[in-house]
């Protein structure tokens, strides 16, 4: 039993400071309500937008300075009018006499698209055990850092997965949106037989995760014939697949194959022939000369075929920092993230402390700085995405990864703003979910964060949270922490067993 449950926090009360009056929408959406807002288009137009005025119920969101998510600036926010969850006007607005309510910035507050992990795992492994999804903390914690959609890349237990995102729908808990994936396609997901895994079994299974809501499938340890098939189907679905694969050795799949079968997106490394079949991926990473002109040539060849080919790629380059020298640059512990634990866990967690760093993935995160850098060179700017990776062992919260990861993307040499749009736009369109998500326009949804700062200029600022609007609810960053701290983990050994995920899922 997992009793942690039973102790959920409640979704924290919004607060109403004396200065600004917030109107918080809760109402569960009805579904003749859902298919209204399912007709808005996000095409609406710049016209039509100009002409919907406040009325009673609105949330206007004034001043401040607004980045859209468009481009490398931000402007005066001139205005941003909600409804019912959905942005219907950003302009000239005036709520004054119209029954609307009004949330009033001020110059320290820069207005952004809430943030898109595409590699945001859910699971954690307090005791070495295996992993297990945690749907109780997490949610709260990635909704804290002003990260209002996730894809978890591979669910450990879809069963939890699911009643996770019911526990959010429902309003038992706050968190993001959570983009199912479903369980990993390959040996990552334990049990796998490649000889009981042919074609058409995988295109049997993926059409039955389809039917049952996965927005995109993540691959990991898969082979060539069974990708292909992945790919088929959930392109028949009109979703996505990504994957972690490697170089062609032992028959896995290169990166470079992959995208010509139609895969969606990479995880990691670029792949190419920088990544010779001859031996692992791993191998040829950490050792990869960006100096050499030869080894220079290849990764660019291989960018550009993401480009042609419109494949994303998610570097995830914090993955292998935690595992490396923790440039304290980039993980240093602004938040005491371990207080976050309940007090029996934080005991186990720490007395498995400190980490001996791995050798090889420090050498490899190092690399990858500089492999994103080439990518982006390459004309990658619009083809990188956002992704955390990070599978908590209870020293970090993947909830806090995309902040690090926005840091790593500036010091590896991208521009502020083209790793801001890393992971909103960009993001958005990877999933294919960019006509409501990602940007901040008339027709999307009023999914926004909203801190103090200047993340164009300081793109640590991103952490800064003030507020953060999540269909348009109005959620305070400081309530959402306060909620949750303690809580992750057993609150003693009785409760342990269900933390230890390779025996409770039969792994």
């Amino acid at each position: 039993m997992h009793t942690n449950v039973s102790s959920t926090p409640k979704r924290p009360a919004t607060t109403r400071p004396h200065a600004i009056v917030f109107r918080f929408v809760r109402m569960r959406r009805t579904l003749a309500l859902l298919a209204g807002l399912g007709a808005l288009s996000s095409s609406l137009s710049t016209d039509a937008a100009a002409q919907v005025e406040p009325r009673e119920g609105d949330l206007v969101v004034l001043g401040g300075r607004l980045w859209d998510g468009t481009s490398d600036a931000a402007r005066p926010n001139p205005g941003i009018l909600i409804r019912n969850g959905t942005i219907m006007r950003v302009g000239e607005v005036d709520p004054m006499g119209t029954g609307a309510e009004a949330l009033l910035l001020d110059a320290s507050h820069f207005v952004m698209p809430g943030l898109f992990d595409l590699h945001a795992h859910y699971a954690v492994d307090l005791f070495g055990e295996g992993r297990v999804d945690e749907y109780t903390v997490n949610p709260v914690l990635f909704l804290a850092n002003g990260v209002t959609s996730t894809f978890p890349a591979g669910e450990v237990d879809p069963a939890e997965a699911r009643r996770g995102r019911e526990r959010i729908a429902s309003g038992e808990i706050p968190g993001p949106r959570i983009h199912a994936s479903g369980p990993y396609w390959g040996t990552a997901r334990p049990g796998w037989d490649h000889a009981a895994m042919t074609p058409d079994s995988i295109r049997r299974e993926a059409t039955y995760w389809a039917l049952r809501g996965a927005r995109g499938f993540k691959a990991k340890g898969i082979r060539p014939e069974q990708l292909r098939a992945l790919i088929e189907v959930a392109h028949e679905h009109g979703i996505t697949v990504t994957g972690h694969l490697d170089s062609g050795f032992r028959d896995s799949v290169n990166p470079r194959d992959a995208i010509l079968m139609g895969i969606d997106r990479i995880e990691h490394f670029l792949g190419g022939d920088a990544l010779p079949a001859s031996r692992s991926a791993y191998a040829s990473l950490e050792a990869l000369d960006l100096g050499d002109p030869v080894t220079a040539g290849r990764i660019r060849a291989q960018a550009r075929l993401f480009v042609e080919q419109g494949a994303y790629f998610d570097a995830t380059l914090t993955a292998y920092g935690y595992f490396a020298d923790r440039e304290p640059a980039v993980f240093n512990d602004w938040a005491n993230e371990m207080d976050f634990l309940t007090a029996h866990a934080r005991d186990v967690v720490e007395a498995r402390l400190p980490r001996t760093p791995n050798d090889q993935f420090e050498r490899i995160y190092y690399v990858k700085r500089r492999t994103v850098k080439a990518f982006l060179d390459a004309g990658g700017a619009n083809h990188r995405t956002l992704g955390t990776d990070h599978p908590s062992w209870g020293e970090f919260w993947s909830g806090f990864g995309a902040h690090r990861e926005l840091h790593a993307m500036v010091l590896a040499g991208i521009p502020n703003a083209a790793a801001l749009r890393a992971g909103t736009a960009n993001a958005a369109r990877a999933l294919g979910v960019d006509a409501r998500l990602g940007t901040i326009a008339p027709g999307k949804y009023a999914d926004l964060l909203i801190v103090r700062g200047d993340p164009l200029t300081t793109i640590t600022d991103t952490r800064n949270g003030h507020l953060v609007i999540r269909s348009g609810t109005v959620y305070r960053p400081d309530e959402l922490f306060r909620s949750v701290r303690g809580k992750m983990g057993p609150v003693s050994e009785a409760e342990a067993e269900w933390w230890m995920g390779n025996a409770r899922l039969g792994r």
